[in-house]
């Protein structure tokens, strides 16, 4: 099992912010650093001073970092056509050598496309499907060879599909609850699975449902990755972990139900349960982004029991 560092800047954080964590990140040993996709905060925070972009983000860590991976859990399909998207991206792995891993998904906050006037359509999960195709088709084109698409809502002519990305593939992540379609789209196209703050139980039902959509779209259930992505709230003591909670405004008894959180040890035990339903990769949300000692701790304490 690997882990990772998950952050929510819309809710308030630089650049210099992100950067910092992120090569605590590096330092600290952990496998990744990642981020999410909105422009609006959410809740009763200020978001101040405003939004960062995730793919400009990644692309400024992508020079200042050596060894993580830096991705996004997830890019919102609403935001960027997929054929600019491909080249983003692309153009991102090549600046970090190809450390670069793309997580997408539909896009479902209305309120933030209203503030900044993105198009919100009613029909999302169709236009994924399709963004997902012309991304992995654009750059599994062979160089010299063009790439064309005509699907319901992107027409792709004679496309020269450059850049290409520096790794051979780009690993694509696909998450979320939905029992039908979201296994069916990750099961055909997804390198790893994410499973959002969810129980044991929900994570391993989910599981199975990916696991069996993807022998059902012809590929080993194992040729993916299945991972967690949970909000961390970790403490040497019950003080410390109230005054984390506290810090983001969060009830320690939801956070230890719904998240990873307590002493060390608990976090442990959790995430070996989480391992017995399949996951192979945590992400730890980290929601104060000002709370170093929080990674120090949770890399000294927990990751170095697990890996």
């Amino acid at each position: 099992m690997d882990f990772r560092i998950f952050t929510e800047p819309q809710q308030g954080a630089t650049y210099d912010t992100l950067l910092t964590v992120a090569k605590a990140t590096e330092d600290l040993a952990f496998d990744a650093f990642f981020r999410s996709d909105h422009y609006l905060r959410m809740g009763s925070v200020d978001g101040l001073p405003g939004p960062t972009d995730a793919w400009i983000t990644l692309a400024g860590l992508a020079r200042e970092t050596k060894r993580i991976r830096l991705g996004t859990l997830m890019t919102a399909g609403t935001f960027r056509l997929p054929g600019v998207l491909a080249i983003q991206v692309a153009q991102v792995d090549q600046m970090s050598g190809g450390r670069i891993e793309l997580g997408l998904g539909a896009g479902w906050f209305e309120e933030e496309h209203k503030a900044y006037g993105i198009p919100f359509p009613k029909e999302k999960i169709g236009r994924l499907e399709e963004q997902l195709e012309i991304v992995t088709g654009l750059w599994a084109t062979e160089v010299g060879k063009t790439f064309d698409f005509h699907g319901t809502y992107y027409d792709l002519t004679e496309s020269p599909a450059l850049p290409k990305p520096a790794q051979a593939r780009v690993p694509v992540l696909i998450g979320g609850h939905g029992a039908t379609r979201t296994p069916r789209l990750a099961g055909r196209y997804a390198d790893e699975f994410n499973m959002p703050f969810a129980s044991i139980e929900d994570t391993e039902r989910q599981f199975g449902r990916v696991r069996a959509a993807a022998e059902e779209a012809g590929r080993p259930a194992g040729a993916l990755t299945y991972s967690n992505a949970l909000v961390a709230c970790v403490g040497k003591d019950d003080a410390e972990v109230a005054r984390r909670a506290a810090a983001i405004g969060r009830e320690v008894d939801d956070l230890k139900a719904n998240g990873l959180a307590g002493s060390p040890a608990e976090v442990v035990e959790k995430i070996g349960r989480y391992a017995e339903a399949g996951a192979q990769r945590i992400y730890f949300q980290i929601l104060d982004l000002d709370d170093l000692d929080h990674l120090e701790l949770i890399s000294s304490r927990v990751q170095s029991q697990l890996t």
